[in-house]
């Protein structure tokens, strides 16, 4: 599938707009943002510690996989500091398995 620069813009706005919104509740919340890998093309979304079991994170729902792979294209490994909307958010990166699935962990920094 190919994709025009309008639409490579739309989803790369939508990812930063949807990881502000994650980050901003991790911050209200002092936990991370969690996207586990699920069935479908999706990646459902929770709210916890990671180090925690995940029955005890709470589940905010689902978002496309290419909404994830923008997510993870302006974001790295490790430390970062994005500017979204005149917002400085900082935070880490990290890699973790839940169950059979991959994820991806927010943590604010």
């Amino acid at each position: 599938m190919n994709t025009t620069p309008h639409e490579a813009h739309d989803v790369n706005a939508e990812a930063l707009a949807t990881l502000s919104e994650y980050l901003e509740l991790a911050l209200d919340k002092g936990w991370s943002v969690i996207f586990v890998r699920s069935q479908g093309g999706k990646s459902d979304v929770y709210l916890g510690d990671p180090g925690e079991p995940q029955a005890d994170w709470a589940r905010l729902g689902v978002i496309r996989e290419s909404v994830v792979k923008a997510i993870l294209e302006t974001t790295r490994s490790g430390i970062n500091e994005l500017a979204i909307k005149a917002q400085t958010y900082r935070f880490v990166r990290l890699f973790t398995q839940v169950a059979d699935s991959g994820a991806v962990v927010f943590v604010a920094a």
